[in-house]
């Protein structure tokens, strides 16, 4: 594995492995690790030497050096295991790390940009009363995938000459003139698909659906406006 925490030399595997031993023999109790634990990682450390010792003897066997990759396999694995399971969180110091052979955990997390790029929208149709959008990245920023986490899509929906005022008012917020802007926009869904399905009631059919889109981060930090689509609703 790439930019792995375990050696890569298998006298160095057992190595850690012994050292592993004796910084559980201080600090094992105070950082909950069971002394069955120890006691089986010391077990597959001194086969593990063994094993190695015959495979690289003046006459190893097939057979010896298979079974020598074998133990340390699951040498490996167990030493895995402990890692995961008790050297991840406190109560281990960074100085602890430091004994086990392990980089020191970077504990503060890293700030959430607010997007940056805009996302465009392009109609078909479904079929009666539904449009399928499909959602695109306008070039001109650097992507991001923490800050480019999901698309809000923001829509409305403005009758043949426009809306009156009971129907503006009213539940469905029709629009009484054309948008220039998302903010005019009353309804809105969070996506993380490239492609979504808008199904508007029977009544709006012959209307005027308009749509702006932008990003949000994990935070629900918004980026810029991306640019107004329309299409009749069918």
């Amino acid at each position: 594995m790439s930019n792995d925490w375990f050696p890569s030399r298998r006298s160095d595997q057992i190595l850690m492995a012994k050292n592993w031993e004796h910084q559980m023999t201080t600090w094992g109790e105070m950082w909950g690790v069971p002394k069955d634990v120890k006691a089986k990682l010391k077990s597959l450390r001194v086969k593990a030497e063994n094993d190695l010792h015959l495979a690289t003897g003046a006459n190893p066997t097939p057979e010896n050096i298979q079974k020598c990759r074998d133990t340390l396999k699951e040498l490996q694995a167990y030493m895995r295991n402990i890692k995961s399971r008790y050297f991840k969180k406190p109560p281990l110091k960074n100085e602890h790390f430091v004994a086990l052979g392990l980089k020191v955990p970077d504990r503060i997390k890293s700030p959430v940009p607010k997007p940056e790029a805009s996302s465009s929208v392009e109609v078909s149709y479904l079929g009666i009363s539904r449009l399928r959008l499909h959602l695109s990245r306008i070039d001109g920023a650097a992507a991001d995938k923490r800050a480019e986490y999901g698309r809000r899509i923001y829509w409305g929906v403005m009758p043949p000459g426009g809306a009156t005022l009971e129907q503006a008012a009213g539940k469905g917020h029709y629009l009484m003139k054309r948008p220039v802007s998302g903010e005019e926009l009353a309804h809105s869904k969070l996506t993380r698909r490239a492609r979504e399905t808008i199904e508007f009631p029977s009544e709006d059919s012959g209307s005027t659906a308009y749509f702006c889109v932008r990003y949000e981060n994990s935070k629900g930090e918004p980026g810029p406006w991306g640019p107004i689509f329309s299409a009749v609703i069918p």
